[in-house]
């Protein structure tokens, strides 16, 4: 029995989705691209509006845009590790830079309550601890990487 001419219309399926996959990517990265400066204009035009809210200069507005933003960030690296992956390339690079993005964003967009209590502190520290190792690990890879190369 031929097990490869058996697997590889299943092999076929599956670098199919993963391009489909890949094109999703893109266009939700397009529609969050025209939804920030959808929400970055509407804060413009609220900060011009007499008696409303501060709009554009609003910290926690501001903080929504880097939010999203990075959220665009994270997209991009997930479309990169589906591209590296569908051409067989290591992704591990990639993930560890959308993790560090995806811990980033969590801090930024950290907000303790009225109060800061236990769990407030042990959610700065581990997102903190969690970035550092992530950091260290791309750090590690990269200098590994050009070791490698030589």
């Amino acid at each position: 029995m031929d097990h490869d001419r058996l697997v590889a219309p299943s092999e076929t399926a599956i670098r199919v989705v993963e391009i489909i996959a890949a094109y999703i990517l893109v266009a939700l990265f397009a529609i969050g691209v025209v939804d920030l400066l959808v929400q970055i204009v509407e804060a413009v035009f609220a900060s011009f509006r007499p008696g409303g809210s501060p709009g554009i200069a609003d910290p926690e507005v501001v903080v929504g845009f880097i939010d999203t933003a990075l959220l665009l960030f994270i997209i991009v690296e997930i479309y990169q590790t589906v591209v590296a992956y569908t051409r067989e390339e290591s992704v591990v690079r990639i993930v560890i830079i959308a993790a560090i993005i995806a811990v980033s964003r969590k801090i930024i967009s950290f907000r303790p309550g009225d109060t800061i209590g236990t769990d407030d502190l042990l959610f700065a520290a581990s997102f903190g601890l969690l970035l550092i190792v992530l950091a260290g690990s791309l750090y590690m890879l990269r200098t590994t990487e050009g070791l490698s190369q030589e």
